[in-house]
Order: structure tokens, then C-alpha cells, then sequence
């Protein structure tokens, strides 16, 4: 079997996809408590994904995700604000560390990757993971990182 370079890169980006779920589940949580919610995104949902960054005004970020081959989205389920403001500031560190994991992943098998909180913000407002606070994160594998050298 000869697999051309296209379809090989493809399943390498799966792969890197999952084990940044994988980074961002085992990341290290307050109280070990666990309220990181993730997903990856591909194909149609990927283009919805890009339209509504499109209606939210992040055109340029949008064309980012268009080109990449996946996002990996990490949210995490903080509650309410209240009087005793740890909790809350606890889960959005732990969110921090899970996205640093999952980046860090990428970065660690050359697949080029930007966190973006306007593809999280485009999930929320699509429910596509819950959460009071998500994160984006587009992953690619081209000659050339597309997330450097980006015009406005």
C-alpha cells in the first residue's frame, strides 16, 4: 500500500487532535477536580465554525481556521462568580494549564497551532462545548505555519 502525503497528513493531524484532548484531560486540575470539556472540529462544522467567527467580526481569524486541518476547542465549566472569588479563578487557571498542555503537545510533534479566544467564542455562542469559558484551538500541517505572518 502506498499512502500519498495528503491522506498521511490528515491522520497525523487526528492523531495530534487527540492527544491534545488527551493533554488537556490529564493536565493537572485544583482540587483534582475535573470541569474540562473538549472537542475537535473538522470538515462542515469546521466551515460553520468559521462563519459565525465570520458574523462576529473575526474575519481574519476565521480564514485561519478555513485553512487549518482540524480545532481542537477545550472549555471549562467554572459556575458563577461569587464572594468567595477562588473557585471561579481556580477553574479558568486550570483551563490555562489544559490549553498550555494541549498546545504544547502540538508544538511537540511539529504540527503548528495558535490558541484563539475567537474560536472559543464562536463555539460558546454555538454550544458546540459547554462551558462558561472555551478556547480554540486550530491545528495545521502545511510547508508553511499559517498563523504566522497573518494580515488583518
Amino acid at each position: 500500500m502506498i499512502m500519498n502525503s495528503t491522506t498521511a497528513e490528515e491522520e497525523a493531524l487526528l492523531t495530534v487532535a487527540k492527544l491534545m484532548i488527551a493533554a488537556a484531560r490529564t493536565a493537572p486540575k485544583t482540587r483534582g477536580e475535573d470541569s474540562i470539556n473538549t472537542g475537535i472540529i473538522t470538515g462542515d462544522d469546521k466551515e460553520k465554525l468559521a462563519k459565525t467567527m465570520d458574523e462576529l467580526g473575526r474575519g481574519r481569524d476565521s480564514g485561519n481556521v478555513r485553512a487549518s486541518g482540524a480545532v481542537v476547542l477545550i472549555g471549562v465549566e467554572c459556575g458563577k462568580p461569587s464572594e468567595e472569588w477562588w473557585p471561579f479563578q481556580a477553574k479558568l487557571i486550570d483551563l490555562g494549564i489544559a490549553l498550555g498542555s494541549a498546545a504544547k503537545v502540538a508544538s511537540d510533534l511539529n504540527v503548528d497551532n495558535r490558541i484563539m479566544r475567537s474560536v472559543g467564542l464562536a463555539a460558546m455562542k454555538m454550544g458546540l462545548v459547554k462551558g462558561e469559558d472555551v478556547e480554540g484551538i486550530p491545528i495545521s500541517i502545511k510547508g508553511k505555519n499559517i498563523y504566522f505572518d497573518r494580515k488583518a
